[in-house]
């Protein structure tokens, strides 16, 4: 069980603090096996959240990775804002980077990855080709933060099911290589986190999409932060699934949508949210009062199974609602 070390929590004075400090075991093992099995690939494939494009990219893999061939997939785009995915893609790829977005569980756009993987390696394999070698195999490492989906994803390429596969942070173990065909091997690597978010917000959004244990951070925190963006970022959707007043819980907190303000209204704003959730669902203790616990649940589990629709908690820098960024 992960614990909850440095960690500082004032949510009832309106402003949520805090300061996450943590590096499990299994974390560092990973983080052991994906820096001694980087020579023996020849590229990498990392899979990000749709959802948390941007806190779902985990800098140390940036760390270890270096100059390796690489492309990112933003996995379960099926649950994220298209908009704001198409938006990322732009983004990345004005930077030079493949961003590539794909739904693992039904198999959108999968298959592009394939195809993306040896345009990546079209110049090794044109090198091998002209000194004879007829063919060979493309080493790929599949890497990213836990529950990206990264086992799904491998199933989905390889066609069967070739990894092991859950619903929690941690599934993969060791050291899996699976066979896609004659022209693409994978390794499969556990998922690895960083030891320490110092962006609060970046805690808040990995807690969102189950990417850490909802026991690192409390979960009246993470629903509070929840309703709060969707609040803010996604007007009438708590309206019309959990019969809220958008308006009078708006003004019960300061105006703003910049992280800083986000984060001190967790308390102000989002807090009271997730109690009317609860009272309007019926969510209640003997006596009537609000079941806070049984709400997080709730609030938490249609998040994350998409029933309150597709929603991206990360947006490019400058995004506007057409996807463009302003000039």
């Amino acid at each position: 069980m992960i614990g909850r070390a440095g960690m500082d929590t004032q949510i009832e004075s309106g402003r949520a603090n805090v300061n996450i400090q943590w590096f499990p075991g299994h974390m560092a093992k990973a983080r052991r096996l994906l820096s001694e099995n980087l020579s023996k690939v020849d590229a990498v494939v990392e899979l990000i959240d749709a959802r948390a494009v941007t806190s779902s990219q985990n800098p140390e893999i940036d760390r270890l990775l270096k100059n390796k061939p690489r492309i990112i997939v933003a996995n379960k785009a099926d649950l994220a804002d298209p908009a704001v995915t198409e938006a990322f893609v732009k983004e990345y790829a004005g930077r030079g980077i493949r961003l590539i977005s794909a739904d693992s569980r039904t198999g959108a756009d999968v298959k592009k990855i394939k195809t993306a993987i040896m345009e990546l390696m079209s110049e090794k394999l044109s090198r091998k080709k002209e000194r004879g070698m007829r063919q060979y195999t493309v080493k790929t490492m599949v890497a990213g933060i836990p529950n990206v989906g990264k086992s799904t994803f491998i199933n989905r390429l390889c066609g069967r099911t070739a990894a092991v596969t859950g619903d929690r942070p941690g599934v993969t173990r060791g050291e899996q290589w699976l066979r896609v065909d004659d022209s693409i091997i994978l390794l499969d690597t556990p998922g690895l986190l960083w030891p320490k978010f110092d962006d609060q917000r970046i805690g808040y959004c990995l807690a969102s999409v189950g990417s850490i244990k909802d026991d690192v951070i409390d979960r009246a925190e993470i629903a509070s932060f929840l309703l709060l963006y969707i609040l803010d970022n996604y007007p009438g959707v708590l309206s019309d699934k959990y019969s809220l007043d958008e308006g009078s819980l708006m003004a019960g907190g300061n105006s703003g949508t910049g992280d800083g303000v986000i984060l001190s209204r967790i308390g102000t704003v989002g807090y009271p949210a997730l109690e009317a959730a609860a009272v309007k669902r019926g969510c209640l203790r003997k006596g009537g009062a609000a079941d806070i616990d049984r709400a997080c649940a709730m609030v938490l589990d249609d998040f994350r199974a998409g029933k309150l629709g597709r929603i991206s908690l990360d947006r490019p820098e400058n995004y506007e609602e057409n996807g463009e960024k302003t000039e």
